[in-house]
């Protein structure tokens, strides 16, 4: 089950690429954290141009925002991009020492797909909406682990 999330503060960084994919995902965290209780103005979203830009961004967030979880949200899509294995190599290790590093919880929601099908389908598709995932992650992590 999921706590309550009214009084959890929440950021969110997500990425402009693939916009199509990530605007699907932002909604569906935002619809999920306001269903569990979280208010409007604490839930802190800041949009980057790309999926590397993500970890600056949850990194600044991190360090100089009152948060208390912070979702990530990206698409990275095979095709479009020969530095694609590149890419997703290097936000996913970031991201987990960003976790490592800081006493918040950053939630990955990095979709990597090699067709935008397959994106389209992890972001409110057959697959459910990763968006949705991240925000019951990040709401049961502060459960867990929050002051």
């Amino acid at each position: 089950s999921v706590s309550n999330a009214k009084d959890m503060i929440f950021g969110i960084v997500v990425s402009e690429w693939n916009s199509t994919v990530t605007d699907a995902l932002l909604k569906g965290a935002v619809e999920t954290l306001k269903k569990h209780g979280a208010k409007e103005e604490n839930i802190k979203i800041t949009r980057v141009p790309g999926s590397f830009e993500l970890i600056f961004a949850a990194n600044q967030m991190a360090n100089y925002e009152e948060v208390e979880a912070i979702i990530v949200l990206g698409c990275v899509i095979k095709g479009e991009t020969p530095h694609f294995d590149y890419i997703c190599m290097g936000v996913t290790q970031e991201i987990a020492r960003l976790n490592a590093d800081n006493d918040i919880p950053v939630i990955y929601g990095l979709i990597t797909a090699d067709t935008l099908e397959q994106a389209l389908d992890r972001c409110g598709g057959k697959h459910g909406n990763k968006g949705v995932e991240c925000a019951v992650a990040a709401i049961k992590m502060i459960t867990l682990f929050g002051e």
